[in-house]
Order: C-alpha cells, then sequence, then structure tokens
C-alpha cells in the first residue's frame, strides 16, 4: 500500500487587525511612471545640452526674467549701524583737508566699542584701519584729540599694507580668518594705494 506525501502547508499571512497596515501595500504609483521620473525625456536633454552650449559662448549674458527675480529671496543686508551703515563697499570721496580722516576715524572708534553715534545704534565689532598715509605717532595724537586717553582694543591699525591685487587681498582675508567679528575695514586712501601699485613702490612712510 503506497503511502501519499503528505504537500507542505503554505503560509497564510495573518489577516491585519485593526490599526494595523498589511505586510505588502499596493503602490499607487505605477512603474511607468516611476521610470519617467527616473528617466526624464529627451527633450530635457536637449535644452540643458543647448543652456550649456550658451553659457559656453563668450558672448553670453546671463539675465533672469522680472518674474524669476520676485520668486526669490534675498537676505538683506546686515546693519553696522542702525539706519546709517551696513555692510557693503563704499568710497568716502571729497576734497583735500575737509575731514575724512576724522570722520573714518570716528566711524571705526565708535564701531570698535560698541557706543552709540549720532544717537544711531552701533553693532560692536573689530575695526581693522589702514592709515597708509599717516604714521603711528601722528595716528596717536590723532586718536587722543579726538577720544581722550579711553582706548579699545578692537580697533587695529596698520600704516603699511601690500598692493590692490599683489598681496592685499590675501592679508586681509588673513586678518577676517583671525578676527572673524571684524565689522569694518577703512583704506586710507585707496587712491594712494593705486598711485603707489602703479609705481611700484611699498606703502611705507
Amino acid at each position: 500500500m503506497a503511502i501519499e506525501k503528505e504537500k507542505p502547508a503554505v503560509p497564510v499571512p495573518p489577516a491585519p487587525t485593526d490599526g494595523e497596515q498589511p505586510l505588502s501595500k499596493s503602490s499607487e504609483q505605477s512603474i511607468a511612471e516611476e521610470n519617467f521620473k527616473n528617466n526624464p525625456p529627451k527633450k530635457n536633454y536637449e535644452e540643458m545640452l543647448r543652456m550649456m552650449q550658451r553659457m559656453n559662448d563668450p558672448a553670453y549674458l546671463h539675465t533672469v526674467s522680472m518674474n524669476e527675480l520676485y520668486e526669490n529671496v534675498y537676505q538683506s543686508r546686515p546693519y553696522i549701524i542702525d539706519g546709517l551703515l551696513y555692510s557693503g563697499a563704499y568710497i568716502l570721496a571729497g576734497a583735500p583737508k575737509v575731514g575724512k580722516s576724522f570722520l573714518v576715524a570716528q566711524l571705526a572708534y565708535h564701531i570698535s566699542t560698541g557706543q552709540a553715534l549720532w544717537n544711531y545704534e552701533v553693532h560692536k565689532g573689530t575695526v581693522l584701519y589702514l592709515a597708509l598715509e599717516d604714521d603711528y605717532q601722528r595716528l596717536q595724537e590723532r586718536m587722543f584729540r579726538m577720544f581722550g586717553v579711553e582706548g579699545t582694543d578692537n580697533l587695529k591699525f596698520a600704516v603699511y599694507a601690500k598692493q590692490i591685487g599683489n598681496g592685499l587681498d590675501e592679508q586681509l582675508e588673513k586678518f577676517m580668518r583671525e578676527h572673524p567679528d571684524t565689522k569694518l575695514i577703512i583704506i586710507d586712501t585707496m587712491q594712494k594705494n593705486s598711485r603707489d601699485r602703479r609705481r611700484g613702490l611699498q606703502l611705507r612712510q
């Protein structure tokens, strides 16, 4: 008498109870849709190729539309002196001996000490003052006449610096790395720096 072998039972997954999810969930996204996302149409590649060719053209001019301009969110530059001076590059121009150096010295002192200037709130930080037409004795006399004996370590002076395009950028970057709270850098004067660079001279008194 032949004994019939018992077939192994196929396990049946338990039915999900309340609050449980079934082991296999059917995705609402089809394979075709997934492939479409992972493999965009050829037209997109062609557009990207045309854009790259345009950008490599020496005469390429990058433009943005008004709508694209409105879509961007730009962070406003932080104030150094509220309502008066914020971060950026400025050129202070005027006739000789009208007090430009005294004005920037006043800005430098108030920012380095955090004292209010003309009733404007000041955000305190380190200031670098390149007094390229002065020496330390003249600087001492000027600062003493303006502010008395109360000094600050946050205001740094230099009467010599390298030329523009020949080491000055590296000097300023190194200074800011060493003083990450730098709020203001004054170059007095930029005209002298440029003039001495053309002559190949060092800025030294």
